[in-house]
């Protein structure tokens, strides 16, 4: 096609583009429009989903709030002035709080588990062992202390009887383990005295104290048993009730040549079954003994945790700083090496009581505070003990 002279074709031309963009921008404009209505429906439904979650979840946490805060209160009221209407009257859990035989009210649970955390986070066998909780005044613990009999059958010979598993009942009984520290009047009457701290520091240090010891060194006579009351005989020999030990070589120390041998040895008469999950128990004293000994290439068996809050560890198993485990003696049974989870059990009643005395002690205010707990071995053969002796 020729041109002319008016310019018609570049005219035509550029209505053809103008008519292009209008068509985009329109269709862009319509996308934006289409996108923005499909953000906005989503929004709504994610908002009418999180309504729905928080109208859910108001009533439990509700609940909980109107559970903890009033028993609080309550036992701050009580242990400050010696109020006890508010606690007589309420209902926790479906249990009443009320004074029971032996008198007391039930701490409140923030108090409770203060006082729990502290006595976990204590150096003491409960950090190893197993802890449970029982609502009767003991806790039996079953233990098989033999095999099952076991042969190979063929395909016509009649199987033959096989042994019996000998079971073994430890009855753990449940004892009260108490503490009374005390307070002036006029400090509980200052409000900015924080009775409940003050409370459960005193007394978790008391329980933590007491219980360390007796899971230790425990006869069982109103305590519990400490797993260094029980006889001991050679690794090999011991019975049913008895803990099996390795010497030393030496009365008192360790042997003068190879001292490290009598730890591996103590690690290696452990079964496997229960190595895996060992733990060295020695008090400090005993610890700086065994921290420089070394191994025939003069390398330290004791190596310091990595991290922070990590055990340190002895022949790569960690080890638990019991100040109740005897001094390195002529015969002592210084230092413990086992599965103290399968080995020893604690069995202990949830609930703490208080008791506010303010006639014995005035001008002061004394608080009988009792808890119940029992400890013994459970299994013998998951505990085995070094003696310091030839």
């Amino acid at each position: 096609m020729s041109e002319s002279g008016n310019g018609a074709p570049e005219a035509s031309a550029g209505a053809v583009v103008k008519a292009a963009l209008a068509g985009l921008v329109q269709d862009l404009g319509q996308f934006q429009s289409e996108m923005k209505s499909k953000f906005q429906q989503q929004e709504e439904r994610l908002m009418m989903l999180d309504r729905k979650s928080l109208t859910r979840a108001r009533p439990a946490l509700a609940t909980a709030a109107e559970a903890e805060a009033p028993h609080q209160k309550a036992f701050a009221a009580y242990v400050r002035s010696g109020d006890a209407d508010a606690l007589r009257g309420l209902d926790l859990e479906g249990k009443a709080i009320a004074v029971s035989g032996d008198g007391g009210y039930l701490v409140d649970p923030q108090t409770s588990d203060r006082i729990r955390s502290v006595l976990y986070s204590t150096a003491s066998l409960r950090g190893v062992s197993t802890v449970v909780n029982v609502e009767a005044t003991s806790y039996d613990v079953l233990i098989d202390t033999t095999e099952a009999g076991a042969g190979w059958a063929t395909e016509t010979d009649p199987t033959a009887e096989t042994g019996t598993p000998t079971i073994e009942r430890i009855v753990i009984p449940l004892h009260e383990l108490s503490a009374m520290p005390k307070a002036s009047q006029r400090l509980l009457d200052d409000s900015a005295f924080d009775i409940e701290g003050w409370l459960a520091a005193r007394i978790a240090e008391k329980f933590a104290r007491a219980e360390a010891q007796a899971f230790v060194l425990g006869d069982g006579d109103d305590k519990p048993t400490g797993f260094l009351t029980y006889d001991t005989a050679v690794n090999g020999t011991q019975v049913w009730g008895e803990i099996g030990h390795v010497t030393t070589g030496a009365p008192g120390d360790f042997a003068a040549v190879a001292a490290a041998d009598a730890i591996i040895d103590l690690v290696y008469a452990l079964g496997a079954q229960y190595r895996a999950n060992g733990t060295f128990v020695m008090n400090s004293k005993t610890a700086g003994r065994v921290r420089k000994l070394k191994d025939g290439d003069e390398r330290f068996l004791w190596s310091d945790g990595l991290a922070a809050g990590e055990p340190a560890r002895l022949l790569g198993y960690p080890v638990l700083i019991a100040e109740d485990m005897p001094d390195i003696a002529a015969g002592s049974l210084s230092i413990a090496f086992g599965d103290f989870a399968a080995g020893y059990t604690i069995a202990e009643r949830p609930d703490l009581r208080i008791l506010r005395d303010p006639f014995s002690a005035k001008p002061h205010v004394l608080f009988y505070a009792t808890k119940r707990v029992g400890g013994d071995v459970s299994d013998f053969e998951a505990i085995k003990v070094l003696k310091f002796s030839a």
